[in-house]
């Protein structure tokens, strides 16, 4: 039996309910056909990332652009009268997009 991936149970349900040569392998032996199961990660889901990351982008220039017509159109004056939400929303999403393109350190046992 090859290695079969599923992401959710329902799927690997509906694969036994319709494959009976899986069937008859987890009857015969269910240690070894479990064994052959896998599941795929979410991070083997790379438009995940690019999801993400667009969409942090987007929010860093449209607090950029937002900031910059405030300024032109004389609501706020300098840097101080920033409003507060946009200084946070901004620093979050820029932590966030630092923290998900930093590379992770791995070790192996």
């Amino acid at each position: 039996m090859e290695t079969k991936n599923f992401k959710t149970l329902d799927e690997f349900k509906t694969e036994l309910i319709s494959d009976s040569e899986m069937q008859n392998q987890f009857k015969a032996d269910p240690i070894a056909a479990i064994s052959q199961i896998q599941q795929k990660k979410p991070l083997d889901d790379v438009w995940i990332y690019r999801i993400v990351v667009l969409a942090l982008g987007i929010t860093i220039l449209a607090i950029i652009l937002g900031t910059i017509v405030l300024i032109a159109v004389g609501r706020v004056e300098g840097d101080t009268g920033v409003p507060t939400i946009l200084t946070a929303i901004g620093s979050a999403a820029i932590g966030a997009l630092a923290g998900l393109l930093a590379p992770t350190s791995t070790k192996n046992n």
